[in-house]
């Protein structure tokens, strides 16, 4: 498998260049912001003219496991060469704490992640955290080439809508054929939103209102080779009834759960809604509104409350705003160095 990065001054310069260098059927497998206001897509590329021609007497070796190699980089990067950092800061618990403070980041989950960090033996502050943090979170992108159903779920004003119409967007661009499929279709302009949306995706739209139309549609859509997003009606997952209201959902085939939560919460309250829909079922996480706060304390409480996979993490409510695959180290940055204009 082919790797390469790519630097352009938006998704569509990238996508050329992509197409370009590696062929139609390169995928586009993670993709963020630059400082300089441009973006970074990694694409990759099974090398099939390397491939065996004739049978073989051994089977071919397995393709790389993407996530594990960017685990093993991450762990190498942060144990060698640490001296050599520019702007490197000392490991101090006491700073460490004032920092999360300044975030609001609850106080049990501040001390686990201060003495974790002590344990690492790392001398650079952000390296440490960075390196406690990836004991506690997961980061794993949506793999739109293969990826079947999804279906968003979370509290009203997350978000939601708009995710599904960046998700389709990536999908798009993976050369998916995409239809956004409506279930909270008695919001007050929830379907108008959504049909603008698959309007300027170039997908289609159609409504579910029931668990069981829901579920005839996806399966439809799905034995057509369409990815279907779903877009569901806001909730508190916290709540018994609304989670039982929506327990159905959870059961479609093969629908993955996506939560959607946003980094505006409060940091214990966003902790409870996350761990509320893993329980429901949600594999997958995506935290919004990270370009609105100052405070990070949502966003890594998030991140780390549940045995759930991030996805993405949002910087713009607008569809071109891109998708960022959230790491431990960034993350490090964003709580360690950025701390200082939270207040």
């Amino acid at each position: 498998m082919q790797l390469r990065t790519f630097l352009a001054k938006d998704m569509k310069q990238a996508l050329a260049s992509v197409r370009a260098e590696m062929g139609a059927d390169a995928v586009i497998v993670a993709s963020q912001s630059t400082k300089g206001g441009g973006i970074m897509v990694r694409a990759a590329l099974d090398d099939a003219e390397e491939a065996p021609q004739a049978p073989q007497a051994v089977e071919p070796p397995e393709p790389p496991d993407v996530d594990a190699a960017f685990h093993d980089t991450l762990i190498r990067r942060l144990r060698e060469k640490k001296s050599e950092l520019p702007g490197r800061r000392r490991f101090d618990r006491a700073e460490l704490l004032a920092a999360f403070a300044r975030n609001r980041l609850p106080e049990g989950l501040a001390h686990a992640l201060a003495e974790t960090a002590a344990k690492t033996g790392l001398s650079d502050m952000t390296l440490a955290l960075a390196a406690a943090i990836d004991q506690r979170m997961i980061s794993a992108p949506v793999d739109f080439n293969n990826a079947k159903a999804i279906l968003l779920m979370g509290p009203n004003g997350a978000g939601k809508t708009a995710v599904a119409a960046k998700l389709g967007a990536h999908a798009r661009l993976s050369g998916r054929i995409v239809t956004l499929v409506a279930h909270d279709v008695s919001g007050a302009g929830a379907v108008a939103r959504l049909k603008d949306f698959a309007d300027h995706l170039d997908a289609g739209i159609v409504t579910a209102e029931s668990a069981l139309a829901l579920a005839g549609t996806v399966d439809a859509l799905v034995k057509a080779g369409t990815l279907a997003i779903v877009d569901t009606a806001g909730f508190d997952p916290r709540r018994p009834k609304s989670a039982a209201a929506y327990a159905a959902l959870a059961q479609i085939e093969p629908v993955e759960i996506i939560a959607v939560v946003s980094a505006l919460t409060d940091s214990e309250e966003a902790a409870e809604i996350v761990l509320a829909l893993a329980r429901m079922g949600a594999s997958r996480l995506v935290i919004t509104g990270a370009d609105l706060t100052r405070r990070m304390g949502a966003l890594a409480s998030a991140a780390m409350a549940a045995d759930m996979a991030v996805a993405f993490v949002t910087r713009s409510p607008f569809v071109a705003g891109e998708l960022e695959t959230l790491t431990p180290l960034a993350l490090a940055r964003l709580l360690s160095e950025n701390a200082e204009g939270a207040q």
